[in-house]
């Protein structure tokens, strides 16, 4: 059996039991990450999304023994909340939850009204600021590869953020936008998917490009 195909059955799986734990209650239950963009690994987490009308702290531990059961449990993280609180998100976040969410029951269409073209801009220019000062931060004081390799894997949402304000088009799978970023910023995502590059290399790169969009996208 191929990956691919025992992952969906391990969601249908999942997806069954949150339902038949919390019935109407379900809002939506989606998958994020490398699973939901079909680029995953046998390491590779499982990224699960789940909305509940409303969300209590006895919904955490019934939520918890619900999934307790399932194969799996180890890998699975992700994002569980009450739909008022997703609702009222901060929307720079909620852009990037929307688009690197596949819905597999239910619907989170309510969110795109929400989000304004600013909340886009916000998102890009917060991004590229938390990048650069952490980048700042390792090269000077920590020097950890591992935190450079998640500065790299941030900068993936960022790219994809600023590839939607500039071109309206959100390109969810790392190996599509490869294909239509040049320059510094193909050389970063292919630094962030695990082409082999030394940590000042990388770092430079990574400070450099964040330095130009905080420059960019702060004076809008």
């Amino acid at each position: 059996m191929s990956m691919e195909h025992a992952m969906k059955l391990w969601l249908e799986q999942f997806t069954a039991a949150v339902r038949q734990t919390f019935g109407a209650r379900v809002e939506a239950i989606g998958i994020q990450g490398s699973h939901g963009r079909g680029e995953a690994t046998e390491q590779s987490d499982i990224d699960i999304v789940v909305i509940l009308d409303a969300l209590s702290y006895r919904d955490l531990k019934v939520y918890d023994a619900a999934i307790s059961k399932l194969p799996r449990r180890a890998m699975i993280c992700g994002f569980l909340s009450g739909r008022d609180e997703l609702a009222r998100w901060d929307r720079a976040e909620l852009f990037q939850f929307y688009h690197d969410t596949t819905v597999l029951y239910g619907s989170l269409d309510f969110l795109p009204p929400l989000i304004t073209r600013e909340d886009i801009q916000r998102a890009v220019l917060t991004g590229a600021c938390t990048i650069y000062h952490a980048c700042v931060h390792n090269v000077l004081h920590e020097k950890d590869p591992e935190i450079l390799r998640s500065l790299l894997k941030a900068a993936v949402f960022t790219l994809q953020a600023k590839h939607f304000y500039e071109t309206d088009t959100y390109i969810k799978r790392h190996a599509d936008l490869a294909g239509v970023l040049e320059g510094d910023e193909r050389a970063l995502l292919t630094y962030a998917r695990g082409a082999a590059t030394g940590f000042d290399t990388a770092s430079e790169s990574l400070l450099t490009w964040s330095s130009g969009v905080v420059k960019a996208y702060g004076n809008q």
